[in-house]
């Protein structure tokens, strides 16, 4: 039925969709900044903003970019690079995208300015004014830096066109190492919207063309798409490394279920675990599918979040099938595995449903993390049915086997070994086996010692851990792990930077290192919008409209421009245009501002007056690199203000819609679920044999993810979406490993600690070190994979394993040995040999030679 179930459902994949929105992703869902940023398209359409920082300001929708630097650190303002840069420019805008009956260019499809000529960055305008300086000998023409003077008088900020700028005196231009154009198209319908997007892909082909003919100089297209595509891209670098994965997963789960005993030996059982897993998560798939979901580049993540549950599952089982007894029926071998295994199954299923069920709620306002946390569930709730009947029929199967002394993976009739004497060594080597009439009744407990990790456990392990030297090295090497975790837990950060989801030779990772190197002396744009008609020219209007900037001023570290406020005489009856040009030279002599503009829109004129019914102002603050915290901080204030201020307004920068409430949205899913882990191991409390198992089970799990925050801290991991995920799934996977092993610490009796600690290294040390094995085996090749997403997957699933495993066989096995809960110790018996004393009484008939004997044993 699972088999049948899956292909059904696995034929959905007709109906594969994939998630091209980034934003709806990645962005909160309930975001503010998205509010504004309605309000602010609303008052300030895209079409019509003609504004000189308007790259910065709004989502431009779709565009075109480009920086162009040299090998050298050469000039590009020289004039061979300037000639170079306006032959690039003219080939762009030759741009052709094909379509049945016309062909498009730049000139049909870009944004048109008042004079219906396209909009183009500033900078090509003063690289044409250089151009003809040059031409025509002029020696004297400048170029300022941030603002530069052109001839008609405009004034024009250059500062996010020009980068690894060097000035002389009064901000003359030395040298610039760096240009970055942009192109902006239209995008009103689904036509236009489709040549855009088909003109983009051009556009990146022609500046990568336009580069190999001239080998000097480096250039890093981008355009509105390419962060889509490259956060996609990571699926289709991935592939092979993950059929790699794949095979290895295969190979060791086999391995780790083999013995020299050709007949106990159960490599099938390995195998059909890790197909009951791969089951599992196509049918999930299949549901997602019919559904209307869409794939995304953080579902690499749910096979492994299946490998870590399932396949302990399925060796847990394996386990207790080698406790059995072999002289009993296969239906009691197997009711005596699920008796034994399934309900710590079941009760570390439900805990993952729990959790990641918190994580699928509309309590998490990140999409991604929300649909990842849908899918998981439904996987691993499938793996829990598909364990009960697939994987428990296969047992079954195997049992037979077994039972009947057929060969393991031949499945023919193993010969009695008077049979086997006669064949060659190579077969006799291939049908090793112990027969039950050859083995001892003292000896038939241990028909499974054979295998190599319980051989291994039992004989060294065990005894090595809780020997009264090893210890204290382990207590140490604790303290040395807690002390490593603080270091790095006091230095976790908030990633919010979308190159951390991309693959790393993409288009986005190499242009947001040259923006981030080039382009960094400015913070971005941020714009200030008031949204109510107000009178500007009086005088209680202007102190609000300065005490909201005052606020700004102290927040953003501009405490001088307060005091070019307070020098402006600002008197009732003001003309509205002197307003605004007093306002805009004080923030001119403000030596922090790189720059500042402003737009107003006016309504309908009555009676010769004029209403301003919304206005924005735009600065830009020079800064030597942007610190996306301070944005952060600068953002949540200036909210605060906006509050209590008497003038309504908004700030607005196309990166809060990702930066908004990011920390909170982020973390919201890790707090859910870890408040819900703790409900529910405080309600089963109540259920369990002894309460002391929870205690031990949280303090287990806050010791590990304390441990896998801090480590993930220090090797460079940040707190974002992807490493969440994970943080989650390490509550689950440490409960799955270590409650088997305190349940049969907890609950034995009649021995001392260290016997019990023993006990339960054996009976479950051999499921975990199968399943640690076989899943680290297959996280090794997602190390390899060019992909930041992947790096992050990588690393946090290796701490959790690695972190689990230590604490499973070392913190755990030394403390438990001198912590509660106590034992009593076993009462030795003066002589401790059992004896038997047997009465023989010898009855001899008389009339017959037949002799009776009677014995009677005591």
């Amino acid at each position: 039925a699972p088999v049948l179930i899956s292909i059904l459902l696995g034929a959905s994949f007709s109906r594969y969709q994939v998630e091209e929105s980034v934003e709806h992703l990645l962005a909160p869902t309930h975001s503010l900044a998205k509010i504004e940023r309605n309000l602010v398209d609303s008052l300030f359409p895209v079409n019509r903003s003609k504004h000189r920082l308007y790259s910065d300001l709004q989502t431009p929708g779709r565009y075109g970019r480009v920086i162009i630097t040299s090998f050298r650190k050469a000039n590009m303002l020289d004039q061979h690079h300037t000639d170079l840069i306006l032959k690039l420019h003219s080939a762009v805008t030759r741009i052709q995208v094909q379509r049945p009956g016309f062909n498009y260019t730049f000139a049909h499809i870009c944004i048109l300015n008042n004079d219906k000529t396209c909009i183009v960055d500033d900078i090509v305008h003063v690289l044409e004014e250089l151009k003809a300086a040059r031409s025509s000998n002029r020696t004297n023409f400048a170029i300022t830096y941030p603002i530069t003077h052109l001839k008609d008088g405009r004034e024009v900020y250059n500062g996010h066109q020009l980068g690894g700028v060097t000035v002389h005196s009064k901000d003359r231009v030395k040298s610039a190492e760096a240009i970055q154009l942009t192109y902006y198209l239209q995008a009103i319908n689904s036509l236009n919207d489709m040549v855009a997007e088909k003109w983009e892909s051009i556009f990146c082909d022609t500046v990568e063309l336009f580069q190999k003919s001239n080998r000097k100089v480096k250039m890093y297209p981008f355009t509105s798409s390419s962060l889509k595509e490259d956060f996609q891209k990571t699926s289709r670098v991935s592939e092979r490394y993950l059929i790699t994965s794949l095979v290895l997963v295969v190979t060791l789960a086999i391995l780790c279920c083999s013995m020299q005993d050709c007949v106990r030996s159960k490599p099938w059982l390995g195998l059909l675990g890790l197909l009951t897993v791969t089951l599992a998560t196509l049918t999930a798939a299949g549901i997602i599918n019919l559904t209307g979901g869409k794939y995304n580049s953080t579902f690499l993540g749910i096979p492994f979040v299946m490998l870590g549950h399932g396949l302990y599952g399925t060796f847990e089982m394996l386990s207790s099938w080698r406790k059995t007894r072999e002289d009993q029926h296969v239906k009691e071998r197997t009711a005596a595995v699920f008796a034994d295994s399934m309900l710590s199954f079941s009760l570390t299923t439900a805990m993952y449903l729990v959790t990641f069920g918190i994580g699928a709620s509309p309590f998490t306002n990140i999409e991604a993390a929300r649909i990842f946390c849908c899918n998981s569930c439904i996987a691993i709730f499938f793996n829990y049915l598909y364990v009960l009947s697939f994987y428990g029929s296969s047992l079954v199967f195997t049992g037979y086997i077994e039972n009947n002394y057929q060969h393991s993976i031949f499945c023919r009739k193993v010969p009695k070994p008077e049979v086997l004497q006669e064949k060659p060594a190579w077969y006799r080597f291939l049908l090793t086996a112990k027969f039950s009439e050859d083995t001892a009744d003292s000896e038939e407990s241990n028909t499974y010692e054979s295998h190599l990790l319980v051989w291994f456990l039992k004989r060294y392990y065990c005894d090595w851990i809780t020997n009264t030297y090893v210890k204290p090295f382990v207590v140490l090497f604790y303290l040395v792990y807690i002390s490593f975790a603080l270091m790095g837990y006091l230095q976790v950060s908030e990633g919010s930077d979308l190159s951390n989801i991309v693959a790393t030779a993409t288009r986005t990772i190499e242009y947001t290192t040259a923006q981030q190197k080039y382009f960094s002396n400015y913070s971005p744009v941020i714009g200030f919008y008031i949204y109510e008609s107000i009178e500007y020219w009086n005088t209680s209007v202007q102190e609000d409209v300065l005490e909201y900037t005052k606020g700004f001023v102290r927040i953003s570290w501009f405490e001088s421009y307060l005091n070019y406020l307070r020098k402006l005489n600002i008197s009732t009856g003001l003309p509205k245009k002197n307003f605004t040009d007093m306002l805009r030279n004080s923030f001119l002599k403000a030596p922090q501002f790189a720059h500042f503009s402003e737009d107003i829109i006016f309504s309908k004129k009555y009676n010769n007056e004029v209403d301003v019914v919304a206005s924005r102002m735009f600065l830009v603050a020079k800064t030597m690199e942007t610190k996306r915290e301070e944005l952060y901080d600068l953002l949540e204030t200036l909210r605060k203000l906006s509050l209590t201020s008497k003038v309504k307004f908004i700030v607005f920068n196309p990166s809060f819609v990702y930066m908004d409430r990011y920390a909170s949205s982020v973390g919201a899913p890790l707090q859910n679920s870890c408040i819900s882990a703790l409900f529910l191991l405080f309600f089963s409390a109540f259920l369990v044999a002894d309460s002391l198992i929870n205690v031990w089970l949280t303090l287990t799990v806050a010791s590990v993810e304390f441990g896998v925050i801090g480590f993930m801290t220090l090797w460079k991991v940040e707190l974002d979406c992807i490493s969440v995920l994970c943080l989650i799934y390490g509550i689950n996977y440490t409960i799955d490993n270590c409650a088997p092993l305190l349940s049969t610490f907890v609950l034995g009796k009649e021995f001392t600690r260290t016997k019990w600690v023993k006990n339960a290294l054996e009976v479950h040390g051999v499921a975990i070190l199968q399943s640690y094995l076989c899943y680290i085996v297959g996280l090794i090749p997602l190390a390899a994979v060019p992909s930041n997403l992947t790096r992050t997957l990588f690393r946090c699933l290796f701490l959790i394993a690695l972190v689990t495993f230590f604490h499973c066989f070392a913190i755990l096995p030394v403390i438990l040995t001198f912590l509660p809960p106590s034992k009593k110790k076993r009462k030795e018996k003066k002589n401790p040999e059992s004896r038997e004393e047997i009465e023989c009484v010898e009855m001899v008939d008389m009339d017959s030679t037949r002799v009776v004997d009677q014995i009677t044993t005591v």
